[in-house]
C-alpha cells in the first residue's frame, strides 16, 4: 500500500449524488476542511458539483474543491462513502444490501492503494451492515470505521420530542440505537429535556395521553425517510448535516458523544456486528462505545435489532 501523510483537513467523498453533494455543501459552510475531493462514476457530475460548489469561494473559508478520481484520495484524514443505489418508494434499506455491497467492496479497494489508515465513514445504505463490511476488507482498526449510523434517527427524535414539548430541540436529550432501520430502539428511558426525565416532563406541563404520543413518535421516526422518498425522492439535507457533525467532532478532537455506527463487541450480549451505540469520537475515531442503562424491554429490542442486521451480514461476506 502506498503510504501518504495525512492531511488533517482533506476530505473524499466516493459518490457525488444528492446525499454526496449535499455533504460537500455542509462541509464547505462549515469551513472544517480545506480540501474536498469528489469522486463519482459520472465525472461529469462530480466536475459539475465541484464547479458550483467552488463558485462560492467568494462566500466561504478558503477550501480547494475538485473531482477527481481514486488517486486524488492520497492524503485524506476522512474517506466519506455515499456512493450506491437510492433507497426506492417502498424499499426497505436492508433491500439495498446485495448490490450496494458490491459497489462498496470495489470503492474500499481502489481506495486503499492511495490512502493509507484514513478513517472511513460509511453514509451508504443500509448502513449498518456496510460498515461491517468495510472493516472486513479494508483491514482498518473497528475505531477508524464509523457508519453515520443512527445520528439522524436521533436528531428526528429530538425534534419531535421538542415539538410536541414546545422547547428547543437542543434542549432535549434522546437516542435512538439499534439499526439504523425498521428495528432501530427509541430509547425512552433515558430521554430527558433539560435533565428532567420526559415522563416527568410530560406530566409537569400537563400533556394529555403521553402514552399515545410516545407511540406516534415512535412511528413517525421510524416511518421519516420512507415519507420523504414517497413525497421528494430522497433524503440529503438532514443527513448532509448529521454527517458533518460526525466529521466535525473528528477533526477537532471533540470527544463528542453521537449515536455512530461502529463495531460492537459484548454489550448487551451483542457481537461482531456493527450497529448504533453511543460512542465518544475524536481525532482517531471512536474513543469509547458507551453502555446506556436501558430497561429490559429496550435491551430485547437492541438484541433483536442486532440479530436481524447479522443475518442480512451473512449474505454479502
Amino acid at each position: 500500500m502506498a503510504k501518504t501523510n495525512h492531511l488533517e483537513d482533506k476530505i473524499s467523498i466516493i459518490g457525488a449524488g444528492m446525499v454526496g453533494s449535499t455533504i460537500a455543501y455542509a462541509l464547505m459552510i462549515s469551513g472544517l476542511a480545506k480540501q474536498l475531493v469528489l469522486v463519482d462514476i459520472n465525472r461529469g457530475k462530480a466536475a459539475g458539483e465541484a464547479m458550483d460548489l467552488s463558485h462560492s469561494a467568494s462566500f466561504v473559508k478558503p477550501v480547494h474543491i475538485k473531482a477527481g478520481s481514486y488517486p486524488d484520495c492520497a492524503g485524506s484524514r476522512i474517506v466519506i462513502i455515499t456512493a450506491g443505489a437510492n433507497q426506492k418508494p417502498g424499499e426497505t434499506r436492508l433491500d439495498l444490501v446485495e448490490k450496494n455491497a458490491r459497489i462498496i467492496k470495489n470503492i474500499v479497494e481502489n481506495v486503499r492503494p492511495h490512502c493509507d489508515n484514513p478513517i472511513w465513514l460509511i453514509v451508504t445504505n443500509p448502513v449498518d451492515v456496510l460498515t461491517y463490511l468495510v472493516l472486513k476488507v479494508s483491514n482498518s482498526p473497528p475505531s477508524q470505521v464509523i457508519g453515520s449510523g443512527t445520528v439522524l434517527d436521533s436528531s428526528r427524535f429530538r425534534h419531535l420530542l421538542s415539538q410536541y414539548c414546545e422547547v428547543d430541540a437542543r434542549n432535549v436529550h434522546a437516542h435512538v440505537i439499534g439499526e439504523h432501520g425498521d428495528s432501530e430502539v427509541l430509547v425512552w428511558s433515558t430521554a430527558n429535556i433539560a435533565g428532567i426525565p420526559v415522563e416527568k416532563f410530560f406530566k409537569m406541563v400537563e400533556i394529555d395521553s403521553p402514552a399515545e404520543i410516545k407511540d406516534k413518535i415512535d412511528r413517525q421516526v421510524r416511518r421519516a425517510a420512507y415519507e420523504i422518498i414517497e413525497r421528494k425522492g430522497a433524503t440529503y439535507y438532514a443527513i448532509g448535516l448529521a454527517v458533518r457533525r460526525i466529521v466535525e467532532s473528528i477533526l477537532r478532537d471533540e470527544h463528542s458523544v453521537l449515536t455512530v455506527s461502529n463495531l460492537v463487541g459484548g454489550i448487551y450480549d451483542v457481537n461482531d456486528i456493527c450497529l448504533s451505540l453511543p460512542c465518544v469520537i475524536g481525532k482517531n475515531g471512536i474513543i469509547k462505545t458507551l453502555r446506556p442503562p436501558l430497561t429490559e424491554e429496550e435491551i430485547q429490542q437492541f438484541r433483536s435489532s442486532a440479530l436481524s442486521l447479522q443475518k442480512v451480514a451473512g449474505r454479502v461476506l
